[in-house]
């Protein structure tokens, strides 16, 4: 593996299982928060997730998409690696995910308590969503049967190109974006390496059967129109949930979008009202500061 994008990454506070995969974990903002007894993601308010005891990583970083809206670096991108084994992902969950935070644990206080300095270190829940995209890792299934074997609970993320390894992959709860109401747009805004529009929906159609979520990244400007066409993909789909979430001006899409791109609450809140009225859906709940509205299916 290239050491310059790794090197670039560890920087970063990128933690990689080998020396020759690009397998890596990173806690995110919210885990932090949590275990200094701020707010905890929303993932906590509709699901019941404890931040804190979260792990953010990704099998691969590589990515069959350059999604405009992304705040990931397509200038670290990884074009050649050999594949991380599950055993060693596994292994390296809580020896990582302890390395990454470290120093909070000199700070145990009335913030840090030593109780949840603890639960941060046996962590419960691990989302499978850091960077790239999870299904180009051909031991994603294996992966997560271990990971569920070991008492974790899973969250695939997935942009929906790679439906055969999707149908193969048992997580707890499992996410398809879905950025586009068609599929012109869809070309446009997230720049997939081939025309997979059809491989979207087929993904989208695996979603009836299982505890599933559909992800929406609404970019001012650019997705937020046609409601009524997200409506018809999502009444396909028979997903349990829909995440309708404004994107955030943050990170390296800062390089390929304006801050205008990034829509108010009430403009994400709007449209998934919009949505919910063209289909079997209701709003089951809404986050504010991370302007994110959740539909559930009621049919």
């Amino acid at each position: 593996m290239p050491s310059a994008p790794c090197d670039a990454l560890r920087r970063q506070g990128y933690q990689f299982f080998s020396t020759t995969s690009s397998a890596a974990l990173k806690p995110c903002m919210w885990c932090k928060r949590a275990l200094t007894g701020g707010d905890m993601c929303y993932k906590h308010q509709f699901y019941g997730i404890a931040s804190h005891r979260c792990v953010q990583m990704t099998p691969t970083l590589r990515c069959n998409q350059r999604c405009r809206f992304c705040w990931r670096s397509f200038e670290h991108e990884v074009v050649e690696e050999e594949e991380c084994s599950p055993e060693t992902i596994l292994a390296g969950i809580p020896r990582f995910q302890k390395k990454a935070l470290a120093g909070y644990n000199a700070i145990l206080d009335n913030t840090v308590t030593p109780e949840r300095w603890q639960e941060a270190l046996d962590p419960r829940h691990v989302a499978i969503s850091l960077s790239g995209e999870p299904t180009l890792y051909r031991q994603l299934p294996q992966l997560i049967d271990l990971f569920n074997r070991k008492g974790y609970t899973t969250f695939l993320v997935s942009n929906g190109t790679n439906p055969e390894m999707l149908a193969r992959c048992n997580p707890y709860q499992m996410y398809v974006s879905l950025d586009a109401p068609d599929k012109e747009t869809y070309i446009s805004l997230c720049r997939p390496q081939d025309d997979y529009w059809e491989r979207v929906k087929e993904s989208l159609a695996l979603l009836r059967s299982r505890r599933s979520a559909v992800r929406i990244t609404l970019v001012k400007g650019l997705n937020d129109f046609n409601p009524e066409k997200y409506a018809a993909l999502l009444q396909e789909s028979g997903s349990m949930f829909v995440e309708v979430k404004g994107y955030m001006y943050l990170g390296y899409s800062r390089k390929r979008l304006v801050r205008e791109n990034m829509p108010e609450h009430e403009l994400v809140r709007s449209f998934a009202e919009k949505i919910a009225a063209a289909c079997d859906y209701r709003i089951k709940d809404e986050n504010v500061l991370s302007r994110v509205v959740c539909l559930e299916r009621v049919k």
